[in-house]
């Protein structure tokens, strides 16, 4: 089989895991290294991309600052649509980032319509904007989701067809030792350490600011009402610095902690987390860590949260189809609230015993039989004809 030309555009790190883990799976299923172009991180330079720029360009976060950063967004958009026209490669996978991803697509489509177009994870239509759904059949081909849920969802939207190829979390060591460890620990049901909270304020610098001084109050309350309660805060590499100064203002001894190696290694340990709303609550719910969910909106997400159509912003909850853990937003992000829940999680209750038990269904949820890169890939050449 002759090598496979492949457009891929990634504009933020999950992006990049993604596409470099299709990337080596193509190579695999037919034989050859995929030539590459497009947008990519350090994954897809390692497999060959030449990135058209640095996408670190491209991680941006929330309403305000798409708007201030759009003429810039609006150069590269045109910038990678050209180049990848000028390519003309078998396929586009456009990857996340679906202001950046989902315009370079339109573009190219417009040029080369016969060229089929691939969206690897599936954008947000269940949180808001659903018409986005069909809005997509027009210019791409079929998305491949890391969700189960979404699946139903997009087809009665009237999206484009769609495949669920499951999550690479569910194949990560990692996870895996995380989960391991947890389960240990459950058949245990007895343990010589005091109950450990994992303490964690987001891996973007607003999160840190909007939640970081109260998380530090609760964990101060949390150990009022419990003593023997241990903390570890885990914090992401952009912002270890922040929490550590962070941190010293709190009056509860709260070492920090970062890195891959520390997070597993915690999670597999954790009681208890008081998270920011993000990935990171499916992570803890898959490897079995009972947790709360925060989020602060910024001012102008928050005059637009009426456009927001899901009913919970927490992964768990949508995979399960239920609330599985309570979420707190803006005032509600109290730290009294977020103390009496941990307690209670963090103990032999039956809120704790009935939240793990949904974990187990997440985790059930989740299954697809062989790791996602490989079903992608499948997907991926089954759709171009080269299957």
């Amino acid at each position: 089989m002759t090598a496979l030309r492949l457009a891929v555009v990634a504009g933020e790190p999950s992006g990049d895991v993604l596409g470099a883990d299709l990337v080596s799976a193509l190579a695999v299923q037919t034989g050859a290294q995929p030539e590459l172009v497009g947008v990519g991180g350090e994954r897809l330079i390692a497999e060959g991309l030449s990135s058209l720029f640095d996408y670190s360009e491209l991680s941006i976060i929330g309403f305000s600052a798409v708007i201030a950063q759009l003429p810039r967004l609006l150069r590269r958009i045109s910038q990678t649509a050209d180049a990848i026209i000028a390519a003309r490669p078998d396929c586009l996978v456009i990857i996340d980032s679906p202001d950046f991803s989902h315009r370079v697509a339109r573009k190219v489509h417009k040029a080369l319509p016969d060229l089929k177009i691939i969206n690897y994870v599936c954008p947000t239509v269940w949180a808001w904007k659903p018409e986005r759904a069909a809005a997509m059949r027009a210019y791409v081909d079929h998305v491949l989701s890391i969700f189960p849920f979404e699946a139903e969802i997009v087809e009665r939207l009237g999206g484009p067809p769609l495949t669920y190829v499951g999550h690479r979390l569910i194949d990560d060591p990692g996870l895996g030792a995380a989960r391991h460890a947890q389960l240990a620990r459950r058949k245990c049901k007895t343990s010589d350490q005091p109950p450990l909270c994992l303490i964690l304020p987001g891996s973007r610098r607003s999160e840190v600011v909007r939640l970081g001084d109260v998380f530090g109050l609760a964990a101060e309350h949390l150990s009022k009402i419990n003593p023997d309660m241990r903390f570890a805060l885990l914090a992401g590499e952009r912002v270890e610095r922040q929490i550590r100064d962070k941190v010293l203002e709190w009056d509860v001894d709260c070492p920090v902690y970062s890195g891959d190696a520390a997070k597993w290694k915690l999670f597999g340990e954790a009681d208890v987390a008081i998270a920011a709303s993000g990935t990171v609550l499916l992570e803890l719910a898959l490897v079995g860590v009972p947790h709360m969910s925060s989020y602060k909106l910024d001012p102008i997400a928050r005059l637009l949260f009426n456009m927001v159509t899901t009913w919970t912003a927490a992964l768990p909850n949508l995979i399960a189809g239920h609330v599985v853990i309570p979420e707190a937003y803006d005032k509600q992000v109290r730290p009294e609230r977020l103390a009496l829940i941990a307690n209670q999680l963090a103990q032999n209750t039956l809120y704790r015993a009935a939240m793990i038990s949904d974990f187990d269904l997440i985790w059930s949820r989740m299954q697809t039989g062989e790791p996602a890169s490989d079903l992608a890939a499948r997907t991926v050449l089954s759709i171009i004809g080269r299957g």
